[in-house]
């Protein structure tokens, strides 16, 4: 291969005009080449992106570089931490042998360095936590969750103007059920006569679905206080805080966890302004093994992420899945991903090689790599890499050496977590449990209400009881004997008087 081309090549593929960081070198014949130095460009992060391999191949790692890259300029960065091994970005690393000769091949210099974290939890273990409100998914998010269809999910609309309408904030899953309840008995005339009709077996479904929503564990997340997203854009500073979301206790519950996500984005998409491209993106959120994102993901919620992956890039906000195959990312999705850092796969299957070719074709051609056989045959540490320019071209694929994190490659110990935490001014803001008056709370009260009205309504007066004599007389045998004797009485008494009826000779 000629060298001195694939230098120009790289070099002027990864020139970008703006603000850009280092991430690694080139690599040809498995040769490091320092002169051809890979940039990522900053003006273009909010393109979104993918980071794939196999386990063990260092993706996680270079999902940490980066994010240490961004938090150098100023970024704010979001990490859903799924293996909970990413907090050790808020600790020092440790120079050792490996990364020395990494960095020699590189001709750059390692220094470790810690960087700020702000630790966030769903179940608030060891961590500030994240709530939201029912109120805040609306109807029409919340339906796509519950996966209802059309004519559900207009009840769902119809719930949410009736809470609306009659002052019933709808904060926890315990207020809608509630709500569901009151409308299926109770209150189903006052309903049906300001809105019209509805069923009872759809409500039965949607009640159903809230039930199943529930057993992943989804009551941990809705209630107050609701998370502000503005609290995600923190600095410390000139550093962007790393935002460190640990959900290492539902990684089992894919719903819950799809759920999260798309509740964020949806929130940060209607929260933040519209400022197109910026010359840095305002956020950038990575989420680790996003296969749990969309493996019991519905047609209709893939369709909402897809939705809002394409729009959220107009916020500012740029969103990169990490997963280990790059085929758990639907086509639709995919397709939205400007930077693909490609870690090895493997071929152990048949199918395995039909995965690889797929993920080879989905890269720019190059004349310096076969890039079916060298998926395979990356090191660890080692990435294709390719992204968008300004002008939203490709850069030409490159075989790279990526940097090592600065920061620690571990976890942190309990004692670490709970030195972040004492100083974290969102703890107190967060972590205080709420429960003010909602609809569970003034529907109960109303019920209540009514059956002590009614308990407490004047009764008929009851009727004394009835003598003997009207006993006997009431006795329908008694009354038919009565009524014989007495037109015995006044025919006898008729025809005394001559007023009888003529009587007939034969």
């Amino acid at each position: 291969m000629d060298k001195q081309a694939f230098v120009e090549v790289i070099n002027s593929g990864y020139t970008f005009k703006g603000e850009s960081v280092q991430i690694g070198c080139a690599m040809l014949d498995g040769e490091v080449i320092p002169e051809a130095k890979i940039f990522l460009p900053l003006k273009t992060l909010n393109r979104h992106g993918l980071i794939a391999g196999a386990t063990g191949t260092g993706k996680t790692k270079t999902l940490q570089v980066i994010s240490e890259f961004l938090s150098d300029e100023g970024i704010p960065v979001v990490l859903m931490d799924i293996k909970g091994d990413l907090s050790g970005i808020a600790a020092p690393g440790a120079e050792n042998g490996k990364i020395t000769e990494r960095y020699s091949k590189m001709n750059l210099s390692y220094s470790p360095s810690a960087f700020p974290v702000e630790l966030l939890s769903l179940s608030g273990k060891d961590g500030v936590r994240l709530r939201a409100t029912v109120s805040e998914f609306g109807p029409v998010l919340l339906s796509k969750i519950l996966g209802l269809n059309d004519t559900q999910g207009g009840i769902v609309s119809l719930i949410f103007k009736f809470c609306d309408d009659d002052n019933l904030p709808l904060l926890d899953l315990k207020d809608f059920t509630k709500v569901i309840q009151y409308i299926s008995a109770e209150g189903k005339s006052e309903i049906e006569s300001k809105y019209g009709k509805i069923s009872t077996t759809s409500t039965g479904t949607i009640l159903r679905k809230v039930i199943e929503l529930q057993q992943q564990g989804a009551d941990i997340f809705f209630g107050e206080k609701s998370f502000e997203v503005e609290d995600l854009m923190q600095k410390s500073g000139n550093r962007g805080v790393i935002s460190i979301l640990r959900v290492a206790d539902i990684q089992d519950k894919p719903k819950l966890f799809s759920t999260f996500m798309l509740q964020m984005l949806a929130e940060l998409y209607s929260t933040l302004p519209e400022v197109g491209d910026l010359e840095k993106p305002k956020l950038i959120m990575f989420i680790d093994e996003a296969h749990l994102v969309f493996q019991e993901a519905s047609k209709d919620l893939l369709q909402q992420i897809e939705t809002i992956i394409k729009l959220i890039r107009s916020k500012g906000v740029g969103i990169y899945f990490c997963t280990q195959n790059p085929m758990d990312v639907p086509p639709s999705v995919l397709s939205q991903l400007g930077l693909k850092v490609q870690h090895a796969l493997r071929a152990f299957t048949a199918a395995d090689r039909k995965v690889i070719k797929q993920t080879s074709e989905n890269y720019p051609e190059t004349s310096f790599y076969k890039t079916e056989n060298l998926i395979t045959d990356l090191g660890i540490g080692e990435a294709l890499v390719t992204m968008l320019n300004e002008k939203g071209i490709p850069t030409p694929l490159a075989h790279v050496m990526l940097c090592s994190p600065r920061s620690r490659m571990d976890i942190l110990t309990p004692m670490e977590i709970a030195s972040i935490n004492s100083s974290s001014k969102l703890i107190d803001k967060y972590n205080r449990d709420i429960d003010p008056d909602s609809a569970y709370e003034i529907l109960s009260r109303k019920l209540q209400n009514a059956s002590v009205s009614e308990n407490a309504a004047p009764s008929k007066p009851s009727k004394p009881e009835p003598s003997t004599f009207e006993k006997i007389a009431g006795n329908t045998i008694v009354k038919s004997m009565m009524r014989t004797a007495g037109n015995s009485i006044v025919r006898t008494i008729l025809g005394t008087l001559g007023l009888g009826g003529r009587s007939r000779r034969y």
